[in-house]
C-alpha cells in the first residue's frame, strides 16, 4: 500500500522479541507510528479493481483463470505494489510520490502493463465500487481470511460483500505537521472526516447488486458501514487525534488471535485489545499482535503514519481514478484550497449529531442519495471549484485539470455522480433525468 511517510502499517516483527505489551506501551506506539507528523510532502494512491471477462463481463471468472493471470502478473516489473484481495480483486499501491504528476505517471504506467497482461488472458480491470452482477465468492484461502470471514459473519452478510465484491480508490496524504492551521495534523484529521461524505457522494459508483438497484448510490459504502462500528467506525473528533486513535485501537474488538502451528486462528467474541492486554488470555498480546490488530480496523480514514482516505468508490474508465486523487490532493495540500474546504464543510458537522463516521446521518445520506442532497451538492461545487483552481499551483498538467473540470461540469454541477449513469443505462432513461424515484 502507498505510504507517504515511508512508514508501515505494521510493526517491526523483530522489535520486542515477542514480549507482551502494556496499555501504556500500546498508546505510545499507536500515537507515534500511526501519525508521522511533519510538513506535508508526499502523496500516494491505492487503486482497487474488479476483474471481469473482457467480452462477457457478466460471466464469472473461474479461480483457475484468475490464478493463471495473477501468476503472469507477478513476473511483470512494476513500481507499485500489486496485491490481490480476498474475492480476487486486484490492487495497485503506488510508492510515495513527491508530486501529483509523479504519482499519476507511476500508477498509469503500471496499469498499462497490468491491462496488457490481463487482456492476453481475455480479462479486464473494471472500475466499479461494488460488483453489480456477482455475489461474494472467496478467491484467497488463508488463515487470515478464514478468521476474518468467521468474525464478520457474526454481523450478517456485509462482511463477505466487503471482502469479495467491493473496490475503491484510496488516497493517501501526509498526516500534517504539529502546528495549527490548514496543514496541521489536527485540522487535516478533522477535515478528512467531514470531507469524507462529500467524496462518497460525488464519486458514488456502486448502485447495483445482482443486476438490480439497491436504493443506494454507493452500495460499497453501505456494506462497509454495516460491518459495525467496532470494526469500521472512526473515533470521535473531539480532542487530540493521536490520543483519540490510540483509545480507539485499544477499545476495538480483536478480530483473531494468530497461531504459528498452521491451525485455524482463534476468533474471540467481544474481546477488545485492552481487555486482551489485561486478561493475557489465550496468550499475552505482543507488538506484532498490535500491528496486525490495526490492519483489521477499517474506518473511513485510517492513520498509518499518513492518512488513508478509504471512502471513495472505484471509478469508471481507465483513468477515472485520477480525478478523486487530484481533487483530494488539492484540498489537502494546497493551503488556500484546504482553507476553503474547511470553511465549506464545517457547517456539515451539525448533521453528524456528534456520532462518529460513517455511522451518522450525514454519511448515510451521502451514500444513499449522493449529491441529490442540497447541502452536499453546494459543498461539493465549492470544494471542486477550489480544487480546480489549486491544481495548477500543485503543478498539475492541463490533462489533469481538464479531467477535473470535465467531472465538475458533467457530474458535480448537475448534482450527479457516476452511479447515476449506471442507473440511466439500466433503465434506458435519458441522461440527466433522476431515475431514483
Amino acid at each position: 500500500m502507498s505510504d507517504p511517510s515511508g512508514s508501515s502499517n505494521t510493526y517491526d516483527g523483530g522489535t520486542g522479541h515477542g514480549s507482551a505489551v502494556t496499555e501504556a506501551e500500546v498508546e505510545a506506539l499507536v500515537r507515534g507510528i500511526c501519525f508521522k507528523t511533519g510538513p506535508p510532502r508526499l502523496l500516494g494512491v491505492e487503486v482497487e479493481w474488479l476483474v471481469h471477462e473482457l467480452r462477457q463481463p457478466r460471466l464469472p471468472v473461474t479461480p483457475e483463470r484468475l490464478e493463471a493471470a495473477y501468476a503472469a502478473l507477478r513476473t511483470v516489473p512494476l513500481s507499485s505494489t500489486l496485491t490481490v484481495e480476498p474475492g480476487g480483486q486486484l490492487e495497485l499501491s503506488s510508492p510515495p510520490a513527491a508530486s501529483l504528476t509523479e504519482c499519476i505517471g507511476t500508477v498509469r504506467a503500471d496499469l498499462d502493463a497490468v491491462r496488457a497482461v490481463l487482456a492476453r488472458d481475455g480479462l479486464a480491470l473494471v472500475g466499479l465500487g461494488h460488483d453489480p452482477w456477482h455475489g461474494p465468492r472467496r478467491f484467497l484461502r488463508a488463515p487470515r481470511y478464514d478468521a476474518m470471514e468467521t468474525c464478520l459473519d457474526r454481523t450478517g452478510t456485509a462482511g463477505r460483500r466487503m471482502m469479495c465484491t467491493s473496490a475503491s480508490v484510496q488516497v493517501c496524504v501526509d498526516a500534517g505537521h504539529t502546528e495549527p492551521g490548514p496543514l496541521g495534523h489536527v485540522r487535516r484529521w478533522w477535515l478528512a472526516h467531514l470531507l469524507g461524505p462529500l467524496l462518497v457522494a460525488a464519486f458514488a459508483n456502486s448502485p447495483l447488486s445482482a443486476g438490480r438497484p439497491t436504493g443506494w448510490l454507493s452500495t460499497r459504502q453501505l456494506w462497509w458501514a454495516r460491518i459495525g462500528a467496532g470494526r469500521a467506525g472512526a473515533p470521535t473528533l473531539d480532542g487530540e487525534p493521536r490520543a483519540a486513535w490510540a483509545r480507539r485501537a485499544l477499545d476495538a474488538p480483536v478480530m483473531c488471535v494468530r497461531r504459528d502451528d498452521g491451525g485455524p486462528w482463534d476468533v474471540p467474541e467481544d474481546l477488545t485489545f485492552r481487555e486482551w492486554i489485561r486478561s493475557r488470555a489465550p496468550r499475552p498480546p505482543t507488538r506484532e499482535d498490535l500491528g496486525y490488530h490495526l490492519t483489521t480496523l477499517f474506518p473511513p480514514v485510517r492513520p498509518r503514519g499518513h492518512l488513508e482516505l478509504r471512502m471513495i468508490d472505484a471509478q469508471p474508465g481507465d483513468d477515472g481514478w485520477i480525478v478523486p486523487l487530484a481533487v483530494t490532493a488539492a484540498l489537502f495540500d494546497d493551503p488556500e484550497a484546504s482553507e476553503t474546504a474547511y470553511r465549506t464543510v464545517k457547517p456539515l458537522a451539525e448533521r453528524t449529531f456528534g456520532r462518529p463516521a460513517p455511522h451518522n446521518p450525514l454519511w448515510t445520506c451521502a451514500a444513499r442519495d449522493g449529491l441529490a442532497d442540497r447541502e452536499l451538492h453546494e459543498a461539493a461545487v465549492a470544494c471542486f471549484t477550489a480544487a480546480l483552481e489549486a491544481l495548477p499551483r500543485l503543478g498539475a498538467t492541463p490533462e489533469v485539470t481538464g479531467a477535473v473540470a470535465a467531472f465538475l461540469d458533467r457530474y458535480v454541477a448537475r448534482a450527479r455522480c457516476p452511479a447515476d449513469d449506471l442507473l440511466d443505462r439500466l433503465s434506458g432513461t435519458a441522461h440527466g433525468k433522476d431515475v431514483r424515484t
